[in-house]
C-alpha cells in the first residue's frame, strides 16, 4: 500500500521517490519534525477554541487577546524543548517564524471574535462555533482498493460535509495552490469518500505562513490526474520502475540525493 506521504514526494520529484524507496531506507528527521510542527498548529488552535469560550461580550480587545492567548506561550516553550531533544534539526528560524505565526492568528481570532460579539450581543461561549467547526485532527483514513493510506491534518464536517484541510507552511503562491499541495488535498478527499461513503466537493489548503485557505476543487480534470499519480508511484515502489526526469537546478541543488542524480 502507498502512502500520500510518497505522493507528495512524487510531487516533488520521482526520482527522490524512487532513491528513497530503493536506495536510501533510513527515516528521515525532516519528515518526523513537519509532523511535529502541524501538531503545533492543530495545538495551539485547540488552546484558542477553549480560551474563546471564556470570553465575554464587555471585554476590550486588549483584553480578549490577553485570554486567548492563556497558556499558549508555555505550550510552546515546552514544546519547543521537547523537539529539541529528539534531535530533529530545529532551527531557530522555525522557532521564531512559528511564534510570529501563532501571535499573528491570536491577534487576527481577538479582532474577529470582538466583532462577532459586538454584533450578536452574545459571549464567547455562543460564537466558539463560528470559529471552530466540528472536526478531526491528524485523521489516519485507508482505502484497500486504491492501495492508498495516509493522515488528513484536519477534517471538517459542516452540515454532513466534509472537507479535508492541509496545513502548509511553506509560502503559498501568488494565486490558488501549488500542484503539490493540491495533490495532498485530493488524495485526502478520495480517501474521505470512501471511508465515510461520502461525496467531497472541495477540500482547502491551509497556508499558515498568511493564516489563509484556498480552496481546491474536486472537479473531474484532478480526480482523473490523481489516479494517473497513484499508478506512477505504484509502479515506482512496486516495480523498482526508474522514472525520467528532467533536472531543475534550484530544486536538484537543494536535493540531499543531487551527489547521486547529478554525478557525470
Amino acid at each position: 500500500m502507498i502512502t500520500i506521504s510518497s505522493i507528495k514526494t512524487h510531487m516533488y520529484c520521482p526520482m527522490k521517490l524512487y532513491l528513497q524507496t530503493h536506495v536510501d531506507n533510513r527515516q528521515r528527521n525532516d519528515m518526523q519534525l513537519n509532523l511535529e510542527l502541524k501538531k503545533i498548529k492543530i495545538d495551539t488552535q485547540d488552546l484558542i477554541q477553549k480560551n474563546m469560550r471564556k470570553l465575554k461580550k464587555e471585554m476590550g480587545l486588549v483584553e480578549v487577546e490577553e485570554i486567548l492567548s492563556e497558556n499558549i506561550p508555555s505550550y510552546l516553550e515546552s514544546t519547543f524543548s521537547s523537539i529539541e531533544s529528539m534531535d530533529l534539526g530545529l532551527t531557530t528560524d522555525q522557532i521564531v517564524e512559528i511564534n510570529n505565526e501563532t501571535y499573528f492568528s491570536i491577534k487576527l481570532q481577538a479582532i474577529k471574535a470582538k466583532q462577532a460579539m459586538e454584533l450578536l450581543g452574545k459571549n464567547g461561549y455562543a460564537i466558539v462555533d463560528m470559529f471552530f467547526p466540528n472536526c478531526m485532527y491528524s485523521y489516519h483514513l485507508k482505502d484497500a482498493r486504491m492501495e492508498v493510506s495516509g493522515v488528513c491534518d484536519k477534517i471538517e464536517i459542516v452540515d454532513g460535509k466534509y472537507y479535508p484541510i492541509s496545513i502548509k507552511y511553506n509560502s503559498p503562491p501568488a494565486k490558488g495552490v501549488w500542484d503539490q499541495d493540491a495533490v495532498d488535498v485530493g488524495m485526502c478527499a478520495l480517501l474521505i469518500e470512501e471511508e465515510f461513503k461520502t461525496e467531497v466537493f472541495v477540500g482547502f489548503v491551509e497556508y499558515a505562513k498568511i493564516n489563509e485557505r484556498r480552496p481546491v476543487v474536486m472537479d473531474v480534470n484532478i480526480r482523473k490526474s490523481l489516479f494517473d499519480i497513484i499508478n506512477e508511484v505504484k509502479e515506482i515502489e512496486y516495480d523498482a520502475k526508474v522514472p525520467n526526469v528532467k533536472m531543475s537546478e534550484k530544486k536538484c541543488g537543494n536535493c540531499e540525493y543531487k551527489n547521486i542524480c547529478l554525478k557525470e
